[in-house]
């Protein structure tokens, strides 16, 4: 989503209240959401490509604040097994992983008491196509099954929403009508430029969209 800056600081201003001083971002890419983070006292970024891990530390590693990890849940690092965060991010990263439910016990372990897990899935089971393949989504998510998979693991729903309805039908079209496995480049440029007007979304009182975004706490 490098090419989607509107949509990147959008959504971060959708999760930004819940993001405290000492985090962990799981799944990290290139870098694309980490910028709004690196301000932090602590952030340690993280992926399973070494490849986008060097990214991260040519873009970030001169940052005394800021550490690159490899990480790849549920298994977690000696690196960081021994550290209590206050956040921990993870941004279209869970549908990816086959052991999901492991994975949240897995971040949750990592957060003191009080910490949130800042979460994004794709939402929809109706809208999966080839899209998700191509991308490794093992599934989309319904608000029952995360609420499910929160209490399983001890995780305290603070918020459960949903987020960019806007996106719902051109995903639907291009994943399920057309096909395609790739999003077109321009496609998403205009997307980008449109991002204001779909920021209204704001205002309707009940709304679905192509994600959910899930704040869970642990209280205990």
């Amino acid at each position: 989503m490098a090419s989607a800056p509107a949509y990147n600081s959008w959504m971060f201003d959708r999760l930004s209240q819940w993001i405290g001083a000492r985090v962990l971002e799981v799944g990290s890419g290139i870098g694309n959401m980490s910028c709004f983070l690196a301000d932090r006292e602590l952030v340690v970024l993280t992926d399973t490509e070494q490849s986008y891990r060097d990214v991260l530390t040519e873009r970030y590693g001169d940052l005394p604040n800021v550490e690159v990890v490899d990480l790849s849940l549920p298994r977690i690092p000696v690196e960081v097994s021994h550290r209590k965060f206050d956040t921990i991010v993870c941004l279209n990263v869970l549908e990816h992983i086959d052991e999901d439910r492991d994975s949240l016990a897995a971040m949750r372990s990592l957060l003191e008491i009080g910490g949130h897990l800042v979460l994004l899935v794709p939402a929809l089971p109706a809208i999966y196509g080839t899209l998700d393949k191509q991308l490794g989504h093992f599934r989309r998510y319904t608000p029952r099954l995360l609420r499910s998979l929160y209490a399983e693991v001890g995780l305290a729903m603070r918020r459960l929403e949903y987020f960019n309805m806007a996106g719902i039908v051109g995903w639907f079209v291009a994943g399920r009508i057309l096909r395609r496995k790739l999003i077109p480049t321009g496609a998403l440029g205009v997307y980008d430029k449109l991002v204001p007007l779909f920021q209204l979304e704001r205002l309707l009182p009940r709304r679905i969209g192509q994600s959910l975004i899930a704040i869970g706490e642990r209280s205990s």
